[in-house]
């Protein structure tokens, strides 16, 4: 029944599906798996919570040092005050975008941008993730970048980014509609920062559809990757743990428990502690390693597998 409906993208199936949709998304499902992770530093409650605390602690030593002085028979001594907790070092805020990377060579030149599969900057305050045939990614890549760039041109500021993913997601719901198309089959992760609403994680399909999110998974395994991030986010992570989080969870739902950089793909998006403005970073191969020692998940090096396995 559905051989009469799967082949046209603007007809509806009597169960009011686009089966033409549904099969861009099952395409996006054999791509690898996309991560992102929004790290907001220290959570907005608890800083509120912190501070009514400081308050009450405050009232309540400023009163016993009124009722001191205005009792005769007890001796004028100041209420002790409460030792101030040492801060440990500076919690920083962004978002982390990890990505698996299916082509993996080693005769791509990594330093002319054959490194990069997965991630794409879309201007200075926006950063992308996909997942899905690249094809179509470079040409929504391309569209919204010039789209960035319109809005910069135009009022001198950058382009506030769910602006950006709804510009976006209008031309991706035009393609299911017009006869003589097909849905992109792809899905993305923005990443972005605004001073109103500061950072943000959207992610979007090929139907149109958008959503933002604390933490989201697309491709391969994103149901496992999902549940993962469900058990271990906290409203206050941090950038660092974030990244800590973000290879944990690529790890396990990838193939191979050892990572290495030409297996993965990873960049932040914070704020400079200098300027003030948003900072978007693509971690190097070398950071990658790095990061991926730090936590135990590096692929061991070929001199010490060799003594291990001779031993």
């Amino acid at each position: 029944m559905s051989r009469r409906y799967d082949s046209r993208t603007t007809t509806f199936s009597p169960d009011g599906r686009l089966f033409q949709v549904e099969y861009a998304l099952e395409s996006i499902n054999h791509a690898g798996c996309v991560i992102g992770i929004l790290a907001p530093g220290k959570s907005e409650a608890k800083e509120i919570a912190e501070a009514e605390e400081k308050k009450e602690v405050s009232n309540v030593v400023d009163g016993a040092s009124t009722t001191a002085v205005a009792e005769e028979d007890v001796s004028m001594t100041e209420a002790p005050k409460p030792k101030e907790k040492e801060e440990g070092p500076p919690r920083r805020a962004g978002i982390v975008l990890a990505a698996e990377k299916r082509v993996t060579s080693k005769l791509l030149d990594k330093e002319a941008g054959g490194g990069r599969e997965k991630l794409f900057t879309i201007n200075d305050n926006t950063l992308a993730a996909v997942a899905g045939i690249t094809a179509d990614a470079n040409s929504l890549v391309a569209f919204a970048r010039n789209a960035a760039q319109s809005y910069l041109a135009s009022y001198n500021t950058s382009m506030p980014i769910e602006q950006l993913v709804k510009r976006l997601c209008d031309l991706k719901q035009g393609y299911t509609q017009y006869g003589g198309l097909r849905p992109f089959g792809v899905s993305f992760l923005f990443a972005g920062y605004d001073p109103v609403h500061q950072f943000q994680l959207y992610a979007t399909d090929p139907s149109g559809n958008y959503s933002g999110w604390k933490a989201s998974c697309i491709g391969a395994n994103s149901g496992t990757a999902q549940s993962l991030l469900r058990q271990d986010y906290k409203d206050d992570i941090d950038l660092d743990q974030a990244l800590k989080l973000a290879v944990e969870v690529l790890s396990k739902t990838m193939d191979s428990t050892t990572l290495d950089n030409e297996k993965i793909e990873l960049a932040t998006i914070s704020i400079d502690a200098e300027s003030g403005l948003p900072l978007v970073h693509v971690l190097g191969p070398k950071e990658i390693d790095a990061l991926l020692k730090q936590h135990g998940l590096a692929k061991a090096e070929e001199g010490t597998a060799t003594t291990a396995a001779a031993t």
